[in-house]
């Protein structure tokens, strides 16, 4: 069993995290009613506020929360317990992260940081909101370089020998999410402070949504690479087998780190400023993201075949009836991988420049986002929870918990497909994003939205409400793993954290040497964007003021 200290450390994450969740999603709740013109919300309160609130909450708290719950727990399981200034330094990142989020949430809820989940200039919010949300970044950069700490120390003990896979891939995920949050933090400090607090009269709005977008981007993969550490690791060990390949996993988390950062300007085609050849180039860099992907998907598909064909399947596809679909640990997070098929081809059609240009700021976007960050990503962290939360809190994932989840995984499902589907279709048909409920006159584009079932809003609002009624039967689960549960014996199978064995031997000692990574990915990023940020500096046309629309 995990050590108390670290385990107290990684059950506060994971408690602000459902925390914000449980607030997130009734925010979320809220917005599918107001789009649809069913509910009308009192004077204090706008949809904007809630819109920004639904974002922060569930894109940036409720994610940053979980990882780093989970990452600690693993690190104190893959390297041994936490010297006391890793645990020090650990509780201080916590509070710090802690303060912000709470200062961001009061600065939205009370109506002065209406700017959404992108907090987009000439956008203008209080200065506190941006104070707050630096001290979100650095509170996460503590806990980070905390567990890069005991991660040095590990290697220093045991030199010339690979650390172990989870470990691994938790240096990869820190590299990345630090590297990233070098755009947002350069932005908020020395462009939004000095512009919200009155320092300065205007703000270089091209600047900053490029520095926005150096970090916007990876940040999916920061959400997205703890929830592959449970496809690679958790999986294999549930299924019976073991990691696919360990070089190859090693792989494709460096090549995360090389082809996810610089790639902002796919989100900036449609915006001026930034010459062709760069958005080329960054769109071009998009689609390598697409190997390391295939990567992942082969692995997972090997294994799973491995898994079926030891236990006596026949057939192409005889491996299927061999996978533990009785195990909530394990169908949950692959229905979340499927979910990521129909979710990285949409990804695709987003940086692609013509296609970009067709359903750019509408509810395309919008469903594209759920359909990947609001299912494989936040079902895998459910998945994760069932057994993760028992192995924090001692207690045992009983029989009725796990047919509750049952219904909470397929409820989340069928809510974002019909949510999802429909966000997808009335994009195609123009419907926009960022926006309440409006008839527009009774244009008859417009009122061609609530002809069918999937092109209807309405269809939104009932995805939405079956969301959030799994959202708070997740919360009851939650609650029961963590004070309702029988404790667990030492050998009840939700007592362990699930760690498949992953062989190493033949792993070249190169795949861990980050200067050749992390010097390879600075590389790309000054190629990708120094001339490009050179230009928006120098030709920045007149600065533009702040817009306060609440």
């Amino acid at each position: 069993m995990i050590a108390n200290s670290e385990r107290k450390l990684a059950l506060s994450n994971i408690a602000v995290a459902y925390t914000a969740f449980l607030i997130g999603t009734f925010c979320g709740l809220i917005q599918v009613f107001m789009r649809n013109d069913r509910l009308e919300l009192p004077a204090w309160l706008d949809y904007y506020q809630v819109l920004t609130a639904h974002g922060v909450l569930l894109a940036l708290v409720y994610t940053t929360f979980f990882i780093y719950g989970f990452l600690i727990t693993g690190m104190s399981k893959s390297l041994g317990s936490f010297g006391p200034k890793v645990r020090l330094w650990s509780w201080i990142g916590f509070f710090v992260t802690l303060i912000g989020t709470v200062g961001a949430t009061v600065e939205i809820i009370s109506g002065r940081a209406s700017v959404l989940y992108t907090f987009y200039a000439p956008l203008k919010a209080s200065g506190w909101f941006y104070v707050d949300l630096a001290l979100l970044i650095i509170g996460t950069w503590i806990m980070s370089f905390a567990l890069i700490g005991h991660y040095m120390q590990w290697r220093r003990k045991n030199p010339g020998v690979l650390s172990p896979l989870f470990a691994f891939m938790t240096m990869a995920t820190f590299a990345l999410w630090i590297i990233s949050c070098l755009g947002v933090v350069a932005a908020v400090l020395f462009q939004y402070i000095p512009w919200a607090f009155g320092f300065v009269d205007t703000i270089n709005v091209e600047l900053s949504r490029a520095l926005f977008w150096y970090f916007g981007h990876p940040l999916v993969y920061f959400w997205l690479l703890p929830a592959y550490m449970a496809w690679y690791l958790v999986i294999p060990k549930l299924v019976g087998t073991k990691v696919f390949s360990d070089s190859l996993a090693r792989l494709s988390f460096l090549l995360f780190i090389l082809f996810s950062i610089p790639v902002g300007f796919h989100h900036q085609l449609s915006e001026p400023g930034v010459a062709d050849f760069w958005k080329f180039l960054q769109v071009t860099l998009t689609f390598m993201v697409v190997i390391p992907t295939l990567m992942t998907a082969f692995s997972l598909f090997a294994v799973f075949e491995t898994s079926g064909r030891r236990k006596g399947a026949k057939g192409l596809f005889g491996w299927v009836g061999k996978l533990p679909w009785g195990d909530i640990r394990f169908t949950s997070i692959f229905i979340a991988m499927v979910f990521f098929i129909p979710g990285g081809a949409g990804g695709i059609i987003n940086a692609s420049f013509q296609l970009n240009e067709f359903i750019h700021n509408t509810l395309w976007v919008v469903g594209h986002f759920h359909i990947t960050v609001g299912t494989p990503v936040a079902m895998t962290f459910m998945g994760i929870s069932f057994w993760l939360i028992p192995y924090l809190t001692g207690r045992t994932l009983g029989k009725t918990t796990q047919k509750l989840a049952y219904v909470q995984i397929g409820s989340w499902a069928v809510g974002m497909i019909l949510m999802s589907t429909a966000q997808h279709i009335l994009g195609l048909m123009g419907a926009p994003r960022r926006t309440q409920y409006s008839h527009y006159n009774d244009n008859p584009t417009v009122l061609a939205w609530f002809d069918g079932f999937f092109t209807n809003t309405g269809t939104i609002a009932i995805g939405g409400t079956i969301l959030f009624f799994s959202a708070m039967l997740l919360i009851v689960i939650v609650l029961r793993l963590w004070f309702v549960e029988p404790r667990s014996l030492e050998n009840d199978l939700y007592a362990e954290f699930p760690i498949a064995e992953s062989d190493a031997s033949a792993t070249p000692k190169w795949l861990e040497n980050w200067w050749i990574w992390i010097g390879i990915a600075l590389a790309l990023i000054i190629i990708a964007y120094a001339i490009p940020i050179t230009h928006l500096i120098q030709d920045a046309p007149p600065g533009s003021k702040g817009f306060i629309n609440w």
